[in-house]
């Protein structure tokens, strides 16, 4: 079956609502959550008190931004594919409804 205006537009609905979803409930923690998981990892490698030096502020910068990216592709690609399949079932009802109704016509003129 070949993919069609409704599928499509499902998609971008879905991307549109997981952006959405992603700026008001899970930019916050996410970035949160990557801090978190950075300073434990500058703590195992640098050790307990971190103080002032770079490469520890480093790596909590890059993982809450990490955090962020992942979790924004999480929710994207995750209601994008939600949007896609909700489209796509529609379009196979819809299908599905006209071919049973182009039998019955056939089978009324017989």
């Amino acid at each position: 079956m070949k993919t069609t205006d409704l599928s499509k537009k499902g998609l971008y609905v879905g991307a549109i609502i997981g952006i959405i979803l992603f700026a008001v409930i899970g930019l916050l923690p996410s970035s949160f959550i990557g801090g978190v998981l950075g300073l434990k990892i500058a703590s195992h490698i640098f050790g307990i008190p971190l103080g002032v030096a770079i490469m520890p502020r480093v790596i909590v910068g890059i993982t809450m931004v990490l955090g962020v990216l992942v979790t924004g592709a999480i929710f994207v690609i995750g209601l994008s594919f939600t949007g896609w399949l909700c489209g796509y079932v529609i379009e196979v009802v819809k299908a599905k409804r006209a071919s049973i109704g182009q039998l019955q016509a056939k089978e009324h003129k017989a």
